[in-house]
């Protein structure tokens, strides 16, 4: 359904949040220091009573990681960009409202033992 504000704007129910993703980081793209991945867990510490004071955006991020979730799935409840939601969770980090784990790196190539070792298991069957 389209509603008419003035002679020059058209709105539509599906036009979606007003303010543009950036106005909630003020402007800032970057996580700073804090090197959050897609597959970085995030978790919020226990027993956080100030979740209803924080900024709208805060406060759901908070609620949302009860339990860990990645920063990509954050970012899909959310429905905000992932650059977005990093800086969010990097700014609860840095409170020490929310805590990360960041997945290890995987390797570039197994080690030929592991291989053989897979090869030889496979065999076995």
């Amino acid at each position: 359904m389209m509603i008419r504000r003035d002679d020059d704007t058209w709105f539509d129910d599906a036009a979606g949040p007003i303010a543009r993703p950036y106005t909630i980081t003020g402007g800032r793209t970057h996580a700073g220091d804090i090197d959050l991945q897609l597959l970085s867990l995030v978790v919020a510490l226990p027993g956080l009573a100030e979740a209803a004071t924080m900024a709208p955006e805060y406060a759901r991020i908070v609620r949302l990681c009860q339990r860990p979730l990645s920063v990509a799935e954050v970012a899909a409840h959310l429905d905000l960009p992932v650059p977005i939601v990093k800086v969010l969770l990097a700014d609860l980090i840095e409170r020490g409202h929310v805590i990360y784990r960041t997945s290890q790196p995987i390797s570039d190539t197994p080690e030929q033992h592991v291989l053989q070792a897979v090869l030889d298991g496979i065999r076995r069957l």
